[in-house]
């Protein structure tokens, strides 16, 4: 058995965690679609429709992957540091966790996008997918890279939460135009655009792209450099 595979098994061998994986994105997506139109409305942005249901699945999965991510690398510390003391080294280490928690966030989703189909049609839902896939992941650096940092839960979890919301409140749909600061705008734009049923321009695919590629890339390096002075 492979390190990543021993590690994805031990996340999911609790029951709690596979039912919020699940039933969390289904619950987002049903109840918080016209609250993200309301504050969209009061901010003067133009999220409405389709829009704000398949902007709902990629906060879902978003938020549900960095929280997840944030617990993987906070409750792991002394485990890692033994595997890091025992040989294997901070990056076969931070690369098997890495690999693990994607599993989480791919489940994530996979079930956020599941719930927006079921709950109206999506024109492009292949780019839908990518996207909200995109938010997963992109959270899921978030919270692997404050989790390697910050070992109290209490405030790991509300900076992870301080992060989300910001970006949350100054992306694509929310305001008239999305804040530079915002992580997820080129994956906000890609959804919204699948949503209502436009295309999506390359800037914007490049610009998921390269968020999340270093995103993880980040990640990966927060934790490498952790990993060996983690207790």
């Amino acid at each position: 058995m492979t390190r990543s595979v021993a590690f994805t098994r031990e996340l999911l061998r609790t029951p709690f965690a596979l039912i919020l994986l699940v039933v969390v994105p289904v619950l987002f997506v049903i109840a918080a679609a016209g609250t993200l139109h309301q504050f969209a409305t009061a901010l003067g942005g133009s999220l409405a429709g389709n829009a704000a249901v398949v902007l709902s699945a990629g906060w879902a999965a978003a938020f549900l992957s960095g929280a997840l991510g944030y617990f993987e690398a906070a409750s792991s510390r002394d485990a890692d540091r033994r595997l890091v003391l025992a040989g294997l080294g901070p990056f076969r280490v931070a690369a098997s966790r890495i690999t693990a928690s994607l599993a989480l966030a791919v489940i994530a989703s996979s079930a956020a996008f599941v719930a927006v189909e079921a709950h109206s049609t999506v024109p492009h839902p292949w780019h839908a997918g990518a996207a909200i896939l995109a938010f997963a992941l992109i959270y899921l650096a978030v919270g692997v890279a404050v989790g390697s940092i910050v070992s109290d839960p209490l405030a790991g979890s509300l900076i992870v939460s301080f992060i989300c919301l910001l970006d949350v409140f100054s992306g694509p749909g929310m305001s008239g135009t999305a804040a530079p600061w915002a992580i997820s705008r080129y994956a906000g734009q890609v959804l919204i655009a699948a949503g209502v049923g436009m295309p999506s321009s390359t800037t914007d695919w490049i610009g998921l792209l390269t968020t999340t590629t270093l995103a993880l890339s980040c990640a990966f390096g927060v934790f490498v450099l952790t990993a060996r002075r983690r207790s």
